[in-house]
């Protein structure tokens, strides 16, 4: 999967139905901003197709520069959105304290990392099976760590033990796909992505039943 531009247009059309669906068995508003994640990862795939066309020589009606900046922003935008995505559907109202502090985090690192890319240049190139995104970010392992730290650890935090187990299974994941290739992080998490939106819909499907609205819930605790 995201091995070329064939494999970022099934993607997206298997994730952007899989995030429909997630829309339909949304049972409350708190649940919004993680049922529209896959939509999102969904849209990603298909961005990143013109960015392969544009480095195979093809002449995509998408200009490739204007597609890897899209790509990039979206992929950066994750550290603030994934935590808050996480704090929405979390009850217990100390872990939504301590996920607080990580959309934090995840708001500064998508700054830093948005300002980047903005300020320029963005490049791309083919390494084999993936895209390698070129950004020059300042410290970059440091922004790394702290990209996981927001996009991961709020499902570790959560008190709900389905997102918690696959909180767990989500940073085994990503350290396993740094291992791999880190250069080539950015565009082979799609895959993963891939899981993710089947695993949230999932997860709304499962609590899609509850009798209690989450704002009552988190009232009474």
């Amino acid at each position: 999967m995201c091995f070329s531009p064939e494999a970022d247009i099934a993607t997206g059309i298997v994730v952007t139905a899989v995030g429909i669906d997630a829309l339909r068995h949304v049972s409350a508003r708190e649940q919004l901003p993680l049922a529209t994640l896959p939509l999102v990862f969904g849209a990603h795939q298909f961005i990143e197709t013109f960015v392969w066309w544009d480095l195979q020589g093809k002449d995509p009606a998408f200009s490739g520069a204007d597609a890897a900046l899209l790509y990039l922003t979206i992929a950066f935008l994750l550290p603030v959105w994934v935590p808050i995505a996480i704090r929405s559907v979390e009850a217990s109202i100390e872990r939504r304290r301590f996920m607080a502090v990580l959309v934090v985090v995840g708001f500064l690192v998508s700054t830093v990392l948005l300002t980047t890319i903005a300020r320029g240049p963005v490049g791309a190139e083919i390494g084999g099976r993936y895209i390698i995104y070129e950004v020059g970010l300042p410290m970059p392992g440091f922004l790394g760590a702290l990209y996981v730290v927001a996009t991961c650890f709020a499902a570790l935090a959560s008190s709900d033990r389905w997102i918690r187990d696959y909180g767990i299974v989500n940073l085994a994941a990503v350290i396993i796909l740094v291992w791999m290739a880190l250069e080539g992080l950015a565009s082979l998490w799609c895959a993963w992505a891939a899981i993710t939106s089947v695993a949230i819909d999932l997860y709304l499907r499962s609590v899609e039943e509850f009798e209690t609205p989450l704002s009552e819930y988190r009232s009474s605790a």
